[in-house]
């Protein structure tokens, strides 16, 4: 396919699958389907479609944007360039909430925080495993927040979740009980000056808003560990992913603070930290 030699001969080593990717968007077939189709033949105003989406690929644009959509959690989600990505590696995050919630000595209607939704995928992907708890979900950006609340009702669950407009806890208004189970975030958390040498699909299409951890990669997550405990209720929990590297840094913010205890790092599939989960008492571990 040429379309495949033009990506490899850009140096995009996923070649094969983001042309298949984008013949799929412009034929509306699956990849599965496109191999029962490949006889099929291509009208010229299909040719030129895909044409202009390679286009965008070569110019580094990532293909959940073009395609504007990306799986998480077996899910399908909206995406536009008003929301990062959503990551594989973001599953552990759900995976340990769910898990936890599921088979702690919690309340009958766990209580769930996310702040800094983005496409909603991480409270989304929660309410499908949790379908009895009660979830809020905090979003500073309005364009982000449209897309979290689409994401909710395209997969069935936007009656559990509520979402609020904010930064972080300021977005909940007097009406909501800050007396959560479960506090969940995968905050900015890319230092300032390092966003420029990231891979271009990131460092020049991805909102800046989401990646930006400030000077040294760490503001948000000062600001969740020192406020958290004042909004989680008895033997509450706050669950954080982090970056590359960053365990110490993290971990040492909230062993600071004499609120949290049983704090640990949990590791991904790949074998690197990406977890950090902070207990409000000192009863288990969250496993």
């Amino acid at each position: 396919m040429q379309g495949v030699r033009r990506l490899l001969g850009d140096g995009i080593d996923s070649a094969r699958l983001d042309a298949e990717l984008l013949l799929g968007c412009v034929l509306g077939l699956s990849r599965e389907e496109l191999i029962l189709a490949a006889a099929k033949n291509v009208s010229v105003a299909e040719s030129d479609r895909y044409e202009d989406l390679l286009i965008r690929r070569l110019n580094r644009e990532p293909i959940a944007y073009i395609t504007g959509q990306q799986e998480f959690w077996s899910l399908d989600f909206l995406v536009s360039r008003d929301v990062l990505v959503p990551r594989p590696e973001t599953e552990l995050l759900v995976e340990l909430a769910a898990g936890h919630l599921a088979t702690a000595n919690n309340r009958e209607l766990p209580r769930i925080l996310e702040l800094g939704t983005g496409s909603g995928a991480i409270a989304v992907a929660v309410a499908t495993e949790l379908p009895q708890a009660q979830i809020v979900a905090t979003e500073i950006s309005p364009a982000a927040l449209a897309i979290a609340r689409r994401n909710a009702s395209r997969n069935g669950v936007s009656k559990a979740i509520r979402f609020l407009g904010g930064d972080l806890f300021s977005a909940l208004d007097q009406e909501i009980e800050n007396d959560f189970d479960l506090i969940i975030s995968n905050p900015p958390y890319i230092p300032r000056d390092e966003i420029s040498k990231l891979d271009a699909e990131v460092s020049c299409w991805e909102p800046r808003m989401a990646l930006d951890g400030g000077v040294d990669g760490l503001e948000f997550y000062r600001r969740i560990a020192e406020e958290a405990p004042g909004y989680l209720h008895q033997a509450g929990a706050v669950a954080v992913e982090i970056g590359a590297e960053m365990a110490p840094m993290v971990l040492a913010l909230f062993k600071n603070r004499a609120a949290y205890k049983n704090i640990h790092v949990h590791q991904d599939y790949s074998g690197r930290d990406r977890v950090v989960i902070a207990r409000t008492c000192c009863g288990r571990a969250l496993v």
